[in-house]
């Protein structure tokens, strides 16, 4: 029997032998890669038939859906209490309805090869909120190093020696506010949430659930209903919804609870080499060399501030994997 930390309370799970999949851990981490990694694809095409709340709001729909369908079948029921609920309105706001419309409106402007490669950004980000949020995670040299490297990396996609030139500034800064919303919501999970004695299943279903409630209230003040229903980015919609929001989540936390959270959020690093190559092979979208070297450097920073210095005599202490573009 082995111990993981739920990444929606923060508090141990406990995972046995005779639970775990059939299906090898190394086949579920590819798929995962693929599914995040072709996320950006998804949000591009819906994006062409329908507005970017609308593409968010049928994103949640069919990811709650599959988190319902999964919750039903384990036989789980939703959290209890006034302030969990509180709580966890904050956190489908942070990790979901926010991150989600800004991916989706900084892709009407940007290749989903840029969104991608934002997107990776989300550890440089939490590492400079970890400095004043969390006490406990002292950083170290080592992983400054990284922190710097990852911006010069983003320097670099961003082609900061050309003065930025044919970039389009309101949509890559979006996209760098969604990686940013990330950490800012797991560090408000992590100190509001960790040990409510609910599964992470059960949260996330619920995280879920407010987050379509959300943008169930805010899309129909900003856009209008659609006059005919498009087949292709409907198909993308859904595809980013039950893969990509619901299906991925399951198959994190299986991961998490099978090789430990260090292995699993490896997934992160896969991530925006799957969306570059599915960008240019699939959309036709350019790649200058600057692309593609900048993120090589980005990943390599946002891995040396993973970098935590263990005490000497103890054990490393089990963290919650990153949840990608979610």
């Amino acid at each position: 029997m082995s111990t993981v930390t739920s990444a929606a309370t923060g508090k141990p799970a406990l995972a046995t032998a005779d639970s775990r999949p059939r299906l090898d851990w190394r086949l579920r981490f590819g798929a995962l890669s693929l599914i995040w990694g072709f996320s950006f694809l998804f949000i591009k095409v819906g994006t062409e038939g329908y507005a970017p709340f609308q593409v968010t709001l049928g994103r949640l729909v069919f990811g709650t859906a599959v988190l319902a369908a999964a919750m039903a079948v384990k036989r789980q029921r939703l959290p209890r209490g006034a302030r969990t609920w509180g709580h966890l309105t904050v956190a489908a706001f942070l990790l979901n309805a926010l991150p989600f419309s800004l991916f989706a409106y900084a892709e009407l402007t940007i290749p989903s090869t840029l969104a991608g490669i934002c997107n990776a950004t989300s550890p440089l980000w939490g590492m400079v909120l970890s400095l004043v949020a969390l006490s406990e995670d002292r950083p170290t040299r080592v992983r400054f190093a990284g922190l710097g490297l990852g911006f010069i990396g983003v320097l670099t996609v961003l082609g900061a020696w050309e003065g930025f030139h044919g970039l389009d500034v309101t949509g890559t800064v979006m996209a760098l506010l969604a990686s940013l919303s990330y950490p800012i919501g797991w560090i408000y999970v992590r100190r509001t949430l960790a040990g409510t004695g609910d599964s992470h299943l059960a949260m996330t279903g619920a995280q879920l659930l407010l987050a379509t409630v959300q943008l169930a209230v805010v899309t129909p003040l900003f856009t209008s209903f659609p006059a005919h229903f498009a087949l292709v980015p409907l198909l993308a919609i859904a595809a980013l919804g039950a893969l990509g929001t619901g299906l991925a989540v399951l198959v994190q936390y299986g991961l998490v609870a099978e090789v430990g959270p260090t292995t699993a959020q490896m997934v992160t690093y896969f991530i925006p080499v799957i969306a570059a190559a599915a960008g240019v092979a699939v959309l036709g979208e350019s790649l200058r060399w600057s692309t593609p070297v900048g993120a090589v450097i980005v990943l390599a920073g946002a891995a040396l501030t993973q970098v935590r210095q263990r005490p000497a005599g103890a054990r490393a202490s089990a963290r919650p994997a990153p949840t990608g573009p979610r």
